[in-house]
């Protein structure tokens, strides 16, 4: 059910991109000389008549009048020259034709690879391009440049085809026009130069055009369009919820041999009649030499190029980790290729394809027969190359060893101790080398240990039947431990394949998780992958100008060329490798690895290897992108934090704009409500009023006014404060008069208010700023008579203490609770408790700690026993003013 919803979503997503005119059409050809330019430019003409706007991007007409006739009348634009190999060549200019952008363009020769110092490798990667711009693009293709039919092609035409298209990008055209011609008439055509000059002619008829190879092409060709008019109709049934018959994957399991590539190209062709997903897989035993990891790496190439899915496992058990894979993928059909089985395991059924025909009940098994390995198996082991050579060189000697020992031992030892000596030369060739020079090594030892050592000497013959029995066991147990020998030294050296990928994987991961922001996540990453990989790196991430610039690197100095550039900006734009090692701008001289996704873009990792180093294989490429994987999680994880803090303090900012709006709104326009009534009574009925009245209205419109003028100065103080405008004017001055000077502006404000003040016997000097520290003891002293009862006094607690002076306010009111002691001093604290109270801007005890802490020192509100708050103010006290002179 899920692969269906699946398979309807993705046929929604391919209607939907074609009604917004991403489309591609391919005259597909069955043999050069058929007619294809000829055909799409008469199609480019008709679409010309209709008012189309069409542009020919590059057309190649090979001499035929009548194909350039067709041109007259079609913009064209301007190639690109491009000197190679001391010549001028004209080439598709995809930069103009992305600036010029016209509704449909024609550029011919689809299998085109390029000449170096252009965007991509092949003309097809330019195409995908301006498909992905919008651009409707029409081209032509031959059917033995596709790339499924390069092995069929040969052998049908015994001519390689170099220049190939991946059937994946044959996926995405929404029209195939098959142009084809009898192969008599096109043979006539030949004939007559009007495919290649004469000269070439002759050689054509002779090599391809023969009517049996251009009949099987023709087949080939016709074959491609069916299939393509059936995934069409597949497309279309399900975006319109039609039955669809169920997906199902498959798989084709490699080996690493020559057959390899073979076994892709076949899988794909038939994972596309099946209409369904497929992959490749290969198991790494551990005892892979440099010559087989080449081929797998090259056929994974080929997959992903196939639009397949590589996959590389590891296990001992090849058989257990196909088939524990294909249960867990879904897969229903294998594919595996019938090569170099050993008799000896066929007979006993240990075969991998008699494994899995045996215990794959629920698969279609499918052997691929390969001729051409099954050819190179009748014959002799061709001459090793120079690293064999110096294996075999090296077993050799390691058995003459061997036997030296044993001559200089037979004095002193039985003939079946001897026989320890050879089994330890071929466990130590067995560590170091293949399993074949094991094997060389064992069979050598065993008939210098029977030719030498076993009695009668000097011949092959054994006289005791005990000795038959002795050397056949050593034999057995030479080929036995030369095997796990090899063995134990592949699952090693894997091992330590994978110990290194893990470890740079934590390393990179514990600097990641200590890394606060994208500048330092960037600095890790570059240290990270430099370390693990060998290579020069460098982060890429845009500016202001919306530039790509190298934000972090290893070493510092890290220069990008224009193609480097070029490289980088695709690589991000499209979230896929580009430059070097790939085939999209691979003139650059970094790897460029994406870091996030197209949705999400962190930005470009740069790595440049030495120019003389060799592509990374497997898994120096796989730890590459899982490492740029991890970097842009972290790159995400950062961006996530940072939107994080901005929203909370938005919210806060937010929060407290309201409150400040609530307290405008109500406390300060409550005094200039009274302050109009009053005047307004006094203008009315000033003769009126008795000069009693007419002296409390005038009172209470300066009681009023004074009252908002602190409401004004504490939102200007703390203004100033959170702008850190607020300067000090230190002056030495009695802490006393300090206290009594903000008392009697308490007593001014609240005359019925008792206070209590307990002051030290000595004077005690501050160097502070008069002002404000009164203002701060007056913000205090006025919250605390807010809240007292009547007829309970404030106590004002001066004292020193370990070089500070503390003040303590301490009243009899309601009190606060243990968790809102720290809040009261948060601006816009707005609880019953607090200092908003019946009036009050609940800025007076915030502005307290500023300009408190302004003088280095700290305000809080200490526990009480009983009822009442107790605030405590601590300033350090500084030495005398005779000690500092």
């Amino acid at each position: 059910m899920t692969d269906t919803r699946d398979a309807r979503a993705d046929a929604l997503l391919n209607a939907v991109k074609d009604e917004g005119g991403q489309r591609l059409k391919i005259f597909l050809g069955a043999a050069p000389g058929v007619g294809k330019t000829y055909a799409m430019l008469s199609a480019a003409r008709d679409l010309r008549r209709q008012g189309i706007d069409v542009v020919i991007g590059f057309v190649e007409t090979h001499g035929r009048a009548e194909t350039a006739a067709l041109l007259e009348g079609i913009e064209v634009l301007p190639t690109r020259t491009v000197h190679y190999a001391g010549r001028d060549f004209q080439e598709f200019d995809l930069e103009a034709a992305l600036a010029r952008k016209p509704a449909v363009l024609i550029v011919d020769e689809l299998p085109h690879t390029n000449l170096p110092g252009g965007r991509h490798t092949r003309r097809w990667q330019d195409i995908a391009d301006l498909l992905d711009a919008g651009i409707e693009v029409y081209t032509a293709l031959n059917v033995q440049h596709l790339e499924s039919l390069n092995d069929q092609v040969r052998r049908i035409t015994n001519v390689a085809v170099r220049e190939t298209v991946p059937d994946a990008f044959l996926d995405r055209a929404r029209d195939i026009v098959l142009i084809d011609l009898p192969p008599r008439e096109l043979i006539t055509r030949l004939k007559q130069g009007k495919v290649y000059v004469p000269e070439t002619a002759a050689v054509a008829l002779d090599a391809f055009f023969s009517p049996t190879n251009l009949a099987a092409l023709r087949e080939l060709a016709v074959e491609t369009v069916a299939h393509h008019v059936d995934s069409d109709l597949r497309e279309h049934m399900l975006a319109r919820g039609g039955a669809m018959p169920v997906r199902r994957r498959t798989m084709a399991a490699i080996d690493g041999h020559a057959q390899s590539e073979y076994l892709v190209r076949m899988t794909r062709r038939i994972a596309e009649r099946r209409g369904g997903p497929w992959s490749v897989l290969f198991v790494d035993t551990g005892n892979v030499d440099g010559e087989r990891r080449a081929r797998v790496d090259a056929a994974m190439r080929l997959a992903r190029r196939l639009g397949g899915e590589p996959v590389i496992l590891r296990g001992h058990a090849v058989a257990d980790e196909l088939l524990a894979w294909a249960d867990r993928e879904g897969v229903g059909q294998i594919v595996v290729g019938r090569t170099r089985e050993r008799p000896i395991a066929r007979r006993m059924g240990f075969s991998l394809t008699q494994q899995l025909l045996r215990r794959g009940a629920h698969l279609e098994l499918t052997i691929v027969a390969t001729p051409a390995e099954r050819a190179r198996a009748r014959h002799r082991l061709r001459v090793a190359d120079v690293g064999t050579r110096k294996e075999y060189a090296f077993a050799t000697a390691a058995t003459a060893i061997a036997m030296a020992l044993s001559f200089v031992a037979d004095r002193y030892l039985s003939v079946a101790n001897l026989s320890l000596i050879f089994l330890t030369a071929v466990l130590i060739v067995a560590a170091r080398t293949r399993m074949a020079v094991a094997v060389y090594t064992a069979i050598l030892c065993f008939f210098g240990y029977n030719f030498f050592f076993a009695p009668p000497r000097y011949t092959l013959a054994i006289a005791n039947a005990d000795d038959v029995l002795a050397v056949t066991l050593f034999l057995v147990a030479a080929l036995v431990c030369s095997r796990l020998a090899t063995r134990l030294a592949g699952q090693v050296q894997s091992l330590r394949a994978a110990q290194v990928r893990g470890r740079a994987l934590v390393a990179l991961g514990q600097q990641l998780a200590t890394s606060a922001d994208a500048e330092s996540i960037r600095t890790a990453g570059a240290r990270a992958l430099a370390r693990a990989l060998d290579a020069e790196v460098a982060m890429l991430a845009r500016d202001a100008g919306a530039d790509l610039q190298v934000v972090a690197s290893m070493p510092d100095a890290f220069a990008l060329s224009t193609q480097d550039r070029a490289a980088a900006d695709w690589c991000e734009a499209h979230a896929e490798p580009a430059g070097r090692y790939t085939d999209t701008l691979n003139g650059a001289s970094c790897w460029m690895l994406p870091l996030g996704s197209e949705q999400r873009r962190a930005g470009v990792a740069a790595l440049r290897f030495p120019l003389n180093a060799r592509e990374p294989d497997a898994d120096r490429r796989g730890l590459a992108l899982a490492m740029a994987e991890d970097i842009a999680l972290a790159l995400e994880r950062a961006r996530l934090a940072v939107e994080l803090e901005s929203a909370r303090v938005q919210g806060e900012t937010e929060r407290l704009r309201s409150a400040l709006l609530s307290s405008v709104s109500h406390d300060l326009r409550s005094p200039l409500a009274s302050m109009i009534g009053s005047a307004g009574t006094l203008l009315s009925y000033d003769a009126q009023l008795p000069a009693e009245e007419r002296h409390e209205l005038l009172q209470a419109i300066l009681g009023e006014g004074q009252r908002l003028d602190r409401y004004i100065q504490n939102l200007l103080d703390m203004t100033r404060l959170g702008h850190g405008t607020l300067k000090l004017n230190r002056d030495w001055v009695d802490a006393g008069e300090i206290v009594a000077a903000a008392v009697s502006r308490l007593r001014k404000l609240f005359p019925d208010t008792r206070v209590d003040v307990h002051l030290p016997p000595d004077t005690v000097l501050l160097h502070v700023h008069p002002a404000l520290i009164e203002q701060a003891l007056f913000n205090i002293l006025e919250n605390a008579a807010r809240f007292s009862p009547p007829g309970e006094a404030i106590r004002v607690i001066v004292r020193t203490e370990a070089g500070r002076l503390l003040v303590d306010v301490a009243d009899r009111g309601p009190g606060i609770p243990e968790d809102e002691r720290t809040r009261i001093f948060d601006m816009f604290y707005s609880v019953s408790r607090g200092d908003r109270g019946k009036q009050g801007t609940g800025l007076g005890l915030a502005i307290c700690r500023g300009m408190i802490g302004a003088h280095g020192g700290s305000v809080e509100a200490l526990p009480h026993a009983g009822q009442g708050t107790t605030i405590r103010v601590s300033l350090p006290l500084p030495p005398p003013p005779d000690e500092t002179a």
